[in-house]
């Protein structure tokens, strides 16, 4: 379905348009990072409508998803934002259930969700497959950190300094604009742009 053109769509189309010239084919995953209340969910959300109107198959995923219980992460120590940082996301299980089997492709069946964290609960979890050339788009915070993001195709951070603790500390070690190949000023969600490299 042909979306209303807006100056946002315009501009996701041009990031959807050289994502697919250089990943048009096989199994590409697109990881969009950013500080806490940056916009990432909304930005994912709006790329994959933006990819799904050019036919392509899409499928969503989001860290929130992928958090370790509120049990688990007390094996970790004190609740800190050092802890949460380092222990708060089960990385595991992202890469068990959704990244290595999405990679594998065919019938090879994945998971975009495991847990909820409003009820500190799993979930029950839904096997999905798809067609041999898809993508998909994983938002959240920290996913550009230097343990995750060489298992990305595309990088994407949103522009923004930290002011959550875990963010601070999270930017310190590694910030996720430096690891991105393209960094989004999306401030104005109307009007995103993208912020020339400064590197």
């Amino acid at each position: 379905m042909r979306l209303v053109t807006t100056p946002r769509v315009t501009f996701l189309r041009s990031i959807a348009d050289e994502v697919l010239q250089h990943h048009g084919r096989g199994r590409t995953i697109v990881a969009i990072d950013g500080p806490l209340r940056s916009g990432k969910t909304a930005l994912a959300d709006d790329l994959a409508a933006v990819l799904a109107e050019r036919d392509h198959a899409v499928f969503r995923a989001s860290m929130e998803g992928f958090h370790r219980s509120r049990e688990a992460q007390a094996a970790f120590g004190a609740d800190t934002p050092e802890r949460y940082y380092r222990y708060g996301f089960d990385e595991s299980a992202l890469r068990r259930v959704l990244v290595e089997p999405f990679r594998l492709g065919g019938s090879t069946a994945f998971v975009t969700r495991v847990w909820d964290p409003t009820r500190d609960a799993w979930v029950e979890p839904k096997w999905i497959t798809g067609p041999e050339d898809a993508m998909l788009l994983l938002d959240g915070r920290f996913v550009l950190r230097p343990r995750l993001a060489d298992l990305w195709d595309v990088r994407i951070a949103l522009d923004g300094d930290p002011v959550d603790p875990a963010d601070r500390i999270a930017y310190a070690e590694s910030d996720p604009r430096l690891a991105a190949s393209v960094v989004i000023d999306d401030t104005d969600p109307e009007h995103p742009r993208r912020v020339v490299d400064q590197r």
